[in-house]
């Protein structure tokens, strides 16, 4: 059993100033796989002021230079690529084929975000175009300071990547605390730094819960910025701390995702997409899209496809190649999900598929995967996120009440379109209240576009240039031209 005792701080492991003990556990095997010291204020305290000592050197480096390190983490991560994928599975519950994903697409991330910080070195003091005769204008983009990262457990390696990556691009220094739930691969992170030679002070990793770590670092006046993704609970609490002082925030939180499958879909391909967007990683991904809008037409023959699906999806060992689908990460969060399945009971949904009473492997935090049809938009289980295995329905007569229906939520995150007419697929997505929205597709995800939603989904955005420049503020130099 690994122990992890200390905070990666100023490029050394110190012993962590917090007393209590934290149990790391395997979701499937149910048992203790680690054990972690949760981090103190003080930590945080030691790790802020790496950072600010390490700040100026690291922006004066500049974007090149910075970019070698990116590509240096790529590097590193993809070298410990089976190790990280099989330490993956054993701490998150994730079938192998997902570890492997959520690896590929960090590694992609750094490499992103190596060619954004040549560019940003590349554009740094372009002149800007006005009509004001003898007046000059240059433009520079400058790091936000000292950031504090905060990341979830249900895609650790990639959600960490979104955050770091840019954020060092950028030329801030970061304090980094990833979930208490699923350290594990993100402990790498710090091995990682340490042997690429990052400079001292520019990444420091702090283990610990909310009340250890989690609090004292978004209360710190230090922070300049702090990055937050996780439940919206959580996040509200992020942004009061942030207010104080003034200092930035983003917040990638919850979603309730709508998925459109008009009247002209083909059956088959629809019912691919849906289970996909719903199933994969166990439900637990805060873009799933967990409500099912289908035209009254198409409803019965989808239903019946999706039921063959879920009944084919294999749950098992994470590690073993043929499961379709790993446990849940935790025990609380299964026990999150069988609330919503007893709440399902009071309302009197009518289950396609229900979890309850299908046969689950003799070991590990399974929730099955669950069908409910013609759920009444009241419904706790239509509005509110339950991040499980759990698909609602509901039928339409036209694509403008699917639109409707489907912009009815507090959530704005994602969204999927599915029919045979491409145009009139962008022309109902285009309609919808939400940042990322599919058609005819899986739930594509690249470093290249952004990420982040509407309403209480979140502020800000990730990936892309936008990601980027969530970690700069923009200055103008303006005098006498020549």
């Amino acid at each position: 059993m690994r122990h992890l005792t200390q905070q990666f701080i100023d490029n050394q492991w110190i012993d962590s100033h917090g007393q209590r003990r934290l149990a790391v556990t395997d979701p499937y095997r149910q048992e203790q796989i680690a054990e972690l010291t949760a981090g103190h204020a003080a930590d945080v305290d030691a790790a802020v002021a790496a950072a600010r000592r390490a700040q100026p050197g690291w922006q004066a480096l500049g974007g090149a230079r910075r970019a070698d390190y990116l590509d240096a983490f790529a590097k590193g991560l993809t070298a410990r690529r089976g190790e990280l994928m099989r330490t993956s599975a054993g701490n998150n519950g994730k079938a192998l084929a997902e570890t492997e994903i959520d690896l590929d697409d960090a590694i992609a991330c750094y490499r992103y975000y190596a060619t954004q910080a040549r560019a940003l070195e590349a554009r740094q003091g372009r002149v800007v175009e006005h009509d004001m005769a003898g007046v000059q204008a240059q433009v520079f983009e400058d790091p936000a300071g000292v950031v504090g990262l905060i990341t979830p457990w249900n895609f650790p390696l990639v959600t960490s990547a979104w955050k770091i990556a840019p954020a060092l691009a950028a030329g801030c220094t970061v304090v980094f605390k990833p979930s208490e739930v699923t350290p594990l691969p993100e402990h790498a992170l710090a091995e990682i730094a340490e042997s690429i030679g990052l400079p001292a002070g520019v990444l420091n990793l702090v283990h610990g819960d909310g009340e250890g770590i989690g609090a004292p670092l978004t209360a710190h006046k230090g922070i300049d910025k702090i990055s937050f993704t996780g439940s919206n609970l959580v996040g509200e609490k992020v942004m009061r701390a942030a207010a104080d002082g003034v200092r930035g925030v983003s917040l990638e939180l919850g979603g309730k995702s709508p998925i459109l499958v008009l009247d002209d879909a083909d059956i088959e391909s629809a019912a691919d997409w849906v289970a996909a967007g719903i199933y994969f990683n166990s439900g637990q991904i805060c873009s799933a899209t967990s409500r099912l809008i289908v035209h009254e037409a198409v409803a019965d023959a989808l239903l019946d496809a999706l039921a063959r699906r879920i009944d084919a999806i294999r749950l098992g060992d994470p590690l073993d190649e043929h499961t379709d689908m790993g446990p849940m990460t935790s025990a609380r969060q299964r026990q999150a999900v069988e609330r919503y399945l007893t709440i399902a009971g009071e309302e009197g949904l009518s289950a396609v598929r229900d979890a309850r009473h299908r046969d689950l492997p003799a070991q590990g935090e399974f929730i099955a995967p669950t069908l409910y049809r013609d759920v009444p938009t009241d419904s706790r289980l239509w509005r509110e996120e339950i991040f499980g295995p759990v698909l609602c329905a509901r039928t339409v007569t036209s694509d403008a009440e699917a639109i409707e229906l489907a912009n009815d939520s507090d959530f704005g995150l994602a969204a999927t379109v599915i029919s045979a007419d491409v145009e009139r697929a962008k022309r109902v997505g285009r309609a919808l209240r939400a940042g990322s929205i599919w058609y005819n597709s899986e739930q594509v995800v690249m470093p290249q576009a952004s990420w982040g939603g509407f309403g209480i989904s979140g502020i800000g955005r990730e990936l892309g240039p936008w990601g980027l420049s969530g970690y700069l503020e923009v200055k103008h130099l303006i005098g006498p031209a020549g």
